[in-house]
This record gives structure tokens, C-alpha cells and sequence, in this order.
């Protein structure tokens, strides 16, 4: 989504957009036939019609019904997906941001709804029309058939038991065409529908933030601007000047040369979780380290909290990011500080339990050496992680009541921000500064110590040479490219160690596409599974009422454990992200979800997966919950419904696709029960042979080249190290063993600092021989 140019900033980033919203872009490039774009408007116009504003009081106008006069209602009733640029914007989105199966499904779906003949295949008797010339029906095209026929065919896809390609067909146009339509901003920034649904950006709160640094004529430098290239805006000659002006020894490449050469004592590949700590570790002990991160810097002043620009930007595939067995929806951090940007402030440290089972029975004896204690204290230090919280948000106070009213306990979550922190939108990075991620902590340590950090800068392979050592490979560095059309060339950057640090999810595709082949290099992919409870909370209720919006306030302040590997805890939703996730009923029914958004608390099950998916390539993930997992998910969504109900609410459900839900005014006990028994029963995400599925949700991915006490147990060895090339290191989050249960911040930034301690004492060694 169009984003406007930054104002008042410094030169150096003044090529960078700020993250707030713009026009409609000048330019698509999705290349659909203008058939298949006429079919895709009449699908996104059947999601999301124009409607008349049905009038109600008392309950029924909490549940969605319009107020008389109330412009801002009546506006989003009679709004329509196809009236706008919603068609173009999901089309771009689809064509960019999804994998090729579902762009092929998606692209011969469209054109068979294009035509007579592939209309009345998807469709059937709904696309037949009686008002045509002799004793036959007519049969329509897709775009030709009226809104409620429409609407029907789309249902019918839905709940489509076999024919599941046009469930996923389905899947994709509810989930983008939602997305878009509450998510896109015009020039002001603001959705003309957000008054409607209750929403608003918030504006921090300046009792519960840092107080505010005294205006100055000039704007403040930013806390990496002594070590930062931002590439995006420079040239061949931009970039070596800057790079040299930086303190690295830079070799231009000649004309017949494909790259120009950087030398330095230590690479890493992104800035997040390991890499941020890696970079402050090794600067710290006196090492020239390059940190290449393909995503851009943004601080405080940056963030703007609207989710639409917010989410391109920060986010991988800008938050559009599905596996390709359509199980799970995907969001991982794609800017300078990688996860710790855009995370939801939980700094727990790693259980006791799972790391005596690490150290026991993975053969990984540093998970159980003082030193990983030493350095969870050592990060908990430095992130500033506090254990309290001075006033909860909406979602949170529905937990802890709730969990009040049934005698369950509920643990107050350490955060990495001050105990008055009181964002709800620290998910899109946090403007207030108070969240303290990578990038204004470890990185900050590593720029004041010499590390230059390259933005817009993505790597392409570790250049990994044959060795007389005992691995047989040796790694000498990295071959990167920038992602600015002024640099012509790659840049080889030459290193004595050569770190991966860019996540569970690309560390793989990297990894293999350096030539290493070792089994465990993607595989034993762990997420973390979660699925959405929600409980409706008018505003009208009977005291004691709970006060506020669900976007407000700290987004998970408090915790409810429901058993050794099951934890409940609170999301951050915009209504863009709450649109794509919640079932599809109908038009008019979606749009009287969307008017409850502001009081509709969700909670989750986060469930310590035993099963483990795949990254087959990068974007590419397989996933699918084993048995035993999607039981603990039952179990804990049947907990977080308890408490939702004991909380007060008036009616709860769940995102599974028939939108079952129960009204609780006066419900009985065996009703209950008999309602948790039915919605949380299914074969699963997705199932081809199930009417009845969920998609669900993962922010955490962990695993996928594990340390192993053997090459055959896994990728990389207990110091990190690959075991096919000396001189090449994991240190991000797929390092960890198995998944560890809890929100992995504090354990993916205490196994970097251990990974790049020995890293740097190896460096010792080598230099001292």
C-alpha cells in the first residue's frame, strides 16, 4: 500500500518512506486480463456488499444493527469492496505476496468465473436465470449474477467438503479482500470505515511513556545513524564512499568485475533476536562486524501504528504470509530489529524444565552451564525487562477476571518496557521508544563499538570454499545484494566468521543455497499453533462493566498456563488483521462483526508443539499440526472460552469457518458444555474431508536448523557452528531444539550472546596462532 515520503528527517534517511498511508498506487503490476479482474470485483463486491442500514436498539443494535443518522454507519453499510481500488490492491497482493499454486489456482478460477460455461461449473443452479428467450434458462457469468446469488455460491465454496480447491480459492479472496478493505488509508491516513467499527489509531499516551525530549529546531539524530548505510537510495560510488567513510576496507570491483569486495572480521545476516546480540557481542570485543539486513531502519518517530503501511513494511511479505499447505497464517518481522521491532513486549525467560530436557536429552550441556544463566540475566538487564504492569488493556482485564471468576490463576507477564507502558500497537513497532528491541539496545552497542549495519541489503550465499580441515568446507563470507537500482554490483564482504541470524524461516533457503546439505537444514520447523477464542462485550453491559477498546493498552500483560505445554495469552488485532481471520458467514453478517470489533476480546491457546513442519525454499513452509497438538489446542480453546463466559461476556466464539457461536445470557451449564463440545470439534486446519476448519496463527518459528549433538541429530553443532563448514554460524531462532513453550525473545537472545561469546573467543584463538 502507497506510503508517503518522510519529512523533517535526516539526510541520510530521507530516502525513506514513513510509515504512514498515501494514494492509490500509480501502478499495478498484478497483469490480470480485465475478465478476470471484472470476476474478481464481483467476488470482493459479494464478501463485502452494499447494504441498507437495518435499524435496532438495546441488543440488537450491539450486535451490528445502524443508528438513524448516524452518517459514519450508514456509509459502511452501503459501502462495497467492488467500488474502489479493494479489487487491484487484492490482485496485487495475491500476484506479489502468494505462493505460485495458490497465484495458478486463484488466476484459473477467475477466468473459469469469467466465462458461461466455468460459471456454471463453480458455481451450478446459482448463475442460471429464467428471464432469457425460449423454454431454457440463461446461464450468467459470475460478474452478471446478482449480489445474493453471489453471495451464495461464495458459501457454498466455504463449506465446499471435497472440492477443496475452491475452499482455498475461497480462503485467499475473503482473507485479502477483508484485509485490504479495512487496512487501506487514504492521503490523511484514515479508513473511512474505522469510525463505524469503533477504531482509531491511538496516540501515546504521555502518562505511561517516557516523558518527551525538549523540541529542537533540528530533528534528533537517530541511535544507529553512526553506523548505518541505508543502500536503497545510493549508487556504486555512494555506497564505497560510505562503506570506507564507515572504516571498512572496501575494494571496488572493476567493469569486467561482478562485485566489489568489503572486508571485515565478522558477517552477520539480519538484525533481529540473534543477530542484533551477535553484533553487540563481537564489536563489544573489539571485532569490525558488518551486519546485512534486507529490511529498512525505522525508529520511534517512524511508527505511525496504521496497520496497513505498517505491515508492508515491517513485516515479511508484508504480513501476508500463509503455509503452503494453508494451515497456518504466518508474521514475522522483515525491518532493522527484526522480531523484537514488531513483538508483543513478552520477555519470558526459558522454563527450567525445558532446558534440563535440552541439555539431557538433546546432549546440549550449555542449556545447562552458569553461562546461559549469566546470559538471560545479561539480556533481561539489557532489554530493561520489568515484571509488572501499572494498568492493563481491555483483553488482558477479560483474562484475569475471567480467570478470577473461575478460581484459575493468572500470572503477570514480564515485558521488555517500563511497568507504565500502556501501547497497543507496539506490534507495528512502538512510537513511543518504551519497547526496547534490538534496535535500540544491542545495535546501538554495536555502532557505538564500530559495527556498520547495510539496510535494503539482501544476501544471497555464504561463499563456502573446500578445506584441509576436519569439516572438508571452510566459509570466507557472503555475497549480498543491494536492493538499489543505482549499485550494479553484488558486494562480497569477506569475513573470518560468517553468521546467519535472519530467522527460522530464511536461514534455511540461505543455508542450502551456500551448498550445505546436511538433513536437519529445514526440517523440524516448530510455530507455536495458535487458535482465536473471542467473547463479545457490550458496552451497554451491567457493571462491573470492563472498561476499553481491545486495541488498547499493553498487548499481552497477563497469562493463564492450561497445562505443561499450553499457555493462554492476548493478541494484538488490527481490524485489517481481525477482518481476514474471522469467519465468513455473509456480507451483513461480517459487517456486524466488524461494528463489534472495538469490544470483541480475543485469547489463545499457544500450544509447545511436539509435531514439526518444513521450509522447503524461501516463502515456502509446510506445516501441519500433529494429533497430539490439535488436542491441546481443543483443550485450551475450551479453557479460553470458560473464561471469556466467566469474564462476562454476551456471546463468544471461535474463527472456525461456520462461525458457530452461544449467547450467554442465562445459558446453562449443559448448554455450555454441549457448545465447547461442538466447536471445538474438527479433522482439522483445512481438512479436505472436514466442512468445518480453522486457519491458524503463528508469530513464533523456531527449530529449523537445531543445534545437535551430532551432524545426525542436527544442522548445526553446540557452539552454533554448521558442521559441513568451518567459520559458518547459526544464531537466531533456529537454533532451539524443539519449540520452548513460551514467547522465545529472552531464549533466542541468550543463546545468541552464549553462540557469540565462543565465537569470538574462537576468533582469539585463531588470531593468536
Amino acid at each position: 500500500m502507497a506510503v508517503l515520503q518522510g519529512e523533517g528527517r535526516p539526510a541520510a534517511a530521507a530516502a525513506h518512506p514513513l510509515l504512514r498511508g498515501g494514494a492509490r498506487r500509480e501502478k499495478y503490476t498484478h497483469g490480470m486480463h480485465p475478465a478476470q479482474m471484472e470476476a474478481l470485483r464481483a467476488m470482493c463486491g459479494a464478501l463485502i456488499p452494499s447494504l441498507p442500514v437495518e435499524g435496532g436498539d438495546g441488543e440488537e443494535r450491539g450486535r451490528g444493527g445502524g443508528r438513524p443518522g448516524d452518517k459514519d454507519v450508514e456509509r459502511f453499510y452501503l459501502a462495497s469492496a467492488a467500488d474502489s481500488a479493494v479489487p487491484d490492491e487484492v490482485a496485487e497482493l495475491l500476484v506479489t505476496r502468494c505462493i505460485w499454486e495458490a497465484v495458478a489456482l486463484s488466476w484459473v478460477v477467475l477466468w473459469l468465473l469469467s466465462t458461461r460455461v466455468g460459471t456454471l461449473v463453480l458455481c451450478g443452479r446459482e448463475c442460471l436465470s429464467s428471464s432469457g428467450a425460449g423454454p431454457f434458462p440463461s446461464v450468467r457469468r459470475f460478474a452478471d449474477m446478482p449480489v445474493a446469488r453471489r453471495e451464495a455460491a461464495l458459501q457454498r465454496w466455504s463449506r465446499a467438503r471435497w472440492l477443496f480447491p475452491l475452499r482455498i480459492a475461497f480462503g485467499i479472496a475473503k482473507i485479502l479482500c477483508h484485509y485490504v478493505f479495512y487496512s487501506m488509508v487514504n492521503e490523511n491516513s484514515e479508513n473511512p470505515y474505522w469510525k463505524a467499527i469503533g477504531y482509531r489509531v491511538e496516540e501515546p499516551r504521555k502518562d505511561r511513556t517516557e516523558s518527551t525530549p525538549t523540541p529542537s529546531e533540528s530533528p534528533p539524530s537517530r541511535p544507529l545513524d553512526k553506523g548505518v548505510v541505508e543502500t536503497r537510495a545510493l549508487t556504486d560510488t555512494t555506497l564505497l564512499r560510505s562503506l570506507a567513510t564507515k572504516g571498512l576496507a572496501v575494494k571496488p570491483g572493476a567493469s569486467s568485475d561482478a562485485h566489489h569486495t568489503v572486508q571485515c572480521d565478522a558477517v552477520i545476516v539480519g538484525s533481529g533476536c540473534g543477530g542484533g546480540v551477535a553484533a553487540a557481542v563481537l564489536a563489544s570485543a573489539g571485532y569490525r562486524v558488518v551486519v546485512v539486513e534486507k529490511g529498512d531502519y525505522f525508529t520511534k518517530e517512524d511508527y505511525s501504528s496504521i496497520e496497513g503501511p505498517s505491515m508492508e513494511r515491517l513485516f515479511e511479505k508484508g504480513g501476508i504470509f500463509c503455509t503452503s499447505n494453508v494451515t497456518t497464517m504466518i508474521f514475522a518481522g522483515a525491518t532493522v530489529g527484526g522480531g523484537s521491532a514488531v513483538n508483543w513486549s513478552a520477555s519470558i525467560c526459558t522454563p527450567a524444565d525445558v532446558l534440563q530436557e535440552w541439555s539431557r536429552e538433546h546432549g546440549l550441556p550449555v542449556f545447562a552451564s552458569p553461562g546461559y544463566v549469566q546470559a538471560m540475566d545479561a539480556v533481561c538487564a539489557r532489554l530493561g525487562v520489568t515484571g509488572g504492569c501499572r494498568e492493563e488493556g481491555f483483553q488482558n482485564k477479560v483474562v484475569r477476571r475471567g480467570c478470577e471468576a473461575l478460581g484459575l490463576r493468572a500470572d503477570a507477564v514480564p515485558r521488555n518496557s517500563s511497568e507504565r507502558h500502556f501501547c497497543g500497537s507496539c506490534n507495528f513497532g512502538c512510537p513511543t521508544g518504551d519497547k526496547k528491541g534490538t534496535d535500540t539496545t544491542w545495535l546501538v552497542d554495536a555502532v557505538e563499538r564500530g559495527a556498520v549495519i547495510l539496510t535494503g541489503c539482501k544476501a544471497e550465499r555464504f561463499i563456502v570454499e573446500r578445506s584441509s580441515g576436519g569439516r572438508g568446507k571452510r566459509c570466507v563470507g557472503l555475497v549480498a545484494t543491494c536492493m538499489s537500482n543505482g549499485i550494479t554490483k553484488t558486494l562480497r564482504i569477506e569475513a573470518r566468521a560468517s553468521i546467519s541470524a535472519c530467522g527460522a524461516l530464511m536461514t534455511p533457503p540461505l543455508l542450502h543455497n551456500s551448498g550445505l546439505k546436511n538433513r536437519h537444514i529445514g526440517r523440524n520447523l516448530h510455530l507455536h499453533p495458535v487458535s482465536m477464542a473471542w467473547g463479545y462485550f457490550p458496552e451497554n453491559t451491567p457493571e462491573p462493566n470492563i472498561p476499553g477498546k481491545c486495541y488498547e493498552g499493553g498487548i499481552i500483560t497477563s497469562m493463564h498456563r492450561v497445562t505443561e505445554r499450553t499457555i493462554i495469552e492476548t493478541p494484538a488485532l488490527g481490524p485489517g488483521a481481525f477482518s481476514a481471520l474471522v469467519p465468513w458467514e455473509s456480507g451483513r453478517d461480517m459487517k456486524e462483526r466488524m461494528r463489534r470489533y472495538a469490544r470483541t476480546a480475543h485469547a489463545f491457546p499457544l500450544v509447545r508443539d511436539r509435531g514439526a513442519g518444513s521450509v522447503d525454499g524461501e516463502g515456502r513452509l509446510r506445516y501441519t499440526p500433529s494429533t497430539d497438538d490439535r488436542e491441546e489446542l481443543r483443550h485450551g480453546l475450551r479453557r479460553a472460552l470458560r473464561i471469556m463466559v466467566a469474564a462476562g461476556a454476551a456471546e463468544v466464539g471461535t474463527h472456525r469457518s461456520d462461525g458457530l457461536r452461544l449467547r450467554c445470557k442465562g445459558v446453562r451449564d449443559e448448554d455450555l458444555e454441549a457448545f465447547l463440545d461442538e466447536v471445538t470439534v474438527e479433522k482439522g486446519p483445512m481438512h479436505p474431508g472436514s466442512d468445518k476448519w480453522t486457519v491458524l496463527s503463528s508469530a513464533h518459528q523456531m527449530g529449523s536448523c537445531r543445534m545437535g549433538k551430532s551432524p545426525r541429530d542436527g544442522a548445526v553443532d553446540g557452539a552454533g557452528e554448521s558442521w559441513e563448514a568451518e567459520g559458518l554460524y547459526v544464531c537466531d531462532g533456529s537454533l532451539l531444539p524443539t519449540a520452548v513453550g513460551v514467547n522465545p525473545m529472552i531464549t533466542i537472545e541468550s543463546i545468541a550472546y552464549c553462540v557469540s561469546k565462543g565465537i569470538a573467543d574462537s576468533l582469539a584463538r585463531r588470531k593468536d596462532h
